[in-house]
């Protein structure tokens, strides 16, 4: 376990824990105030909210501002970090974060007023370091048929406790106690600043050192699809980043041991692009849905195959 790593187990949470709300923005001042004002309205206020702009203009300054004028019922911090990459920023908001708890929800996305009284209760039923919450995705009426069919941009979901393997670790809806996090030695490694994934890097870290990461079904946040992402060149890209984010983490030990892992994951990678690629042609004429979702199984092995010629997918440049 890293130093000054303390269980959960020896450290119930108590009851309405002080926590602090995590928030990296790029110029989405418009979601960023709803987000806002969806954590003026929680059931268990946080105690400060920082934002952290990766905006070299500052886009987000007025925003936080002006809701600032109008009062808030927590403190909220903002700074700038004019560097692009996703990774530093993420770092500024643990930086700036006072409190022992910290929660982390995307600028795109709503938060029900529930949703941190109901993070906070799942770390003390079962006596958990971290809580992950499901993104549930909001496709708007106008998204094509095959689009809405296809279900492309949900996460999978668990039973409520369960303890949540290392390749589903990730980002948009999570709560963690502090101090595991800030006892890494490196946080969000700059090195996926660009590419993403830097979230699934970190937290399998944190739970190789010990940290208890669970489920809570109930918690959830909404994320609004943007208009930019109803069409299948964003999903093939989306699901190719996430392929080779899979094998980044995989070659690097995130998953498992790491006998004969090179050999194994480039072969099965291949194996599953191939019987992709024909369940594409198959599923054809049973539906454009069913199509793009075996197609986008293809892009994802392919993404995983790419790794070892070295080629990142920089989603963030």
């Amino acid at each position: 376990m890293s130093a000054g790593y303390h269980s959960a187990a020896s450290s119930p949470s108590p009851a309405n824990p002080e926590i602090s709300v995590c928030i990296a923005t790029y110029r989405r001042a418009d979601r960023l105030e709803l987000l806002l004002s969806d954590l003026a309205k929680q059931r268990l206020a946080p105690y400060e909210v920082i934002v952290v702009d990766n905006d070299a203009a500052g886009s987000a300054g007025p925003v936080v501002e002006r809701l600032r004028r109008a009062g808030l019922p927590f403190r909220i911090t903002y700074a700038m970090q004019p560097v692009k990459n996703i990774s530093l920023t993420r770092n500024r908001t643990v930086e700036l974060a006072t409190c022992e708890w910290l929660a982390f929800v995307d600028d795109d996305e709503r938060a029900p007023d529930q949703w941190l009284a109901l993070l906070a209760a799942a770390t003390a039923q079962h006596a958990a370091d971290g809580v992950l919450g499901p993104v549930v995705p909001v496709v708007p009426d106008e998204a094509p048929d095959w689009i809405r069919r296809g279900r492309f941009y949900d996460f999978p979901r668990m039973q409520t406790g369960a303890l949540v393997p290392p390749n589903r670790l990730r980002f948009g809806n999570l709560l963690l106690r502090a101090a595991p996090v800030k006892a890494l030695e490196t946080l969000f490694d700059p090195a996926y600043g660009l590419t993403g994934g830097e979230d699934g890097d970190m937290l399998a870290r944190l739970a190789l050192a010990g940290a208890r990461i669970v489920w809570c079904d109930e918690a959830c946040v909404l994320e609004p699809v943007e208009q930019s992402r109803l069409n299948l060149k964003w999903i093939l890209r989306r699901a190719l980043r996430g392929g080779q984010d899979f094998a980044r983490h995989t070659l690097a030990g995130k998953y498992g041991p790491r006998t004969a892992r090179r050999l194994r994951l480039f072969t099965r990678a291949l194996l599953q692009l191939v019987a992709a690629a024909l369940l594409t042609v198959l599923m054809l004429p049973l539906g454009r849905h069913r199509a793009a979702f075996w197609l986008a199984k293809a892009s994802a092995n392919i993404g995983k195959l790419s790794i070892f010629i070295g080629m990142h997918y920089r989603e963030y440049a």
